[in-house]
């Protein structure tokens, strides 16, 4: 069930899955965002709401709510 912006999630994962299912993955963010990979310490231009991390491939997701806050951005795992 969608729950909009009031969805909760418990890991990136599930974040990457709803932002999969819903069919926007792909699509751009209205701001692109700088992110500081978890994994590798590297920084890279997240500009779509499911982003892999160029150096290490780990993938993050944001959902389009909360897609103008950094700190929403979930690791999902690497090559997820």
């Amino acid at each position: 069930m969608h729950q909009g912006c009031s969805g909760t999630f418990e890991n990136g994962k599930q974040v990457v899955n709803k932002l999969r299912n819903m069919g926007y993955s792909a699509m751009p963010m209205s701001m692109p965002m700088v992110i500081h990979c978890s994994n590798c310490e590297e920084s890279f231009s997240m500009e779509t709401y499911e982003a892999k991390c160029p150096n290490c491939d780990m993938t993050y997701g944001v959902t389009p709510c909360h897609s103008h806050d950094p700190e929403s951005v979930q690791a999902a795992g690497i090559n997820y």
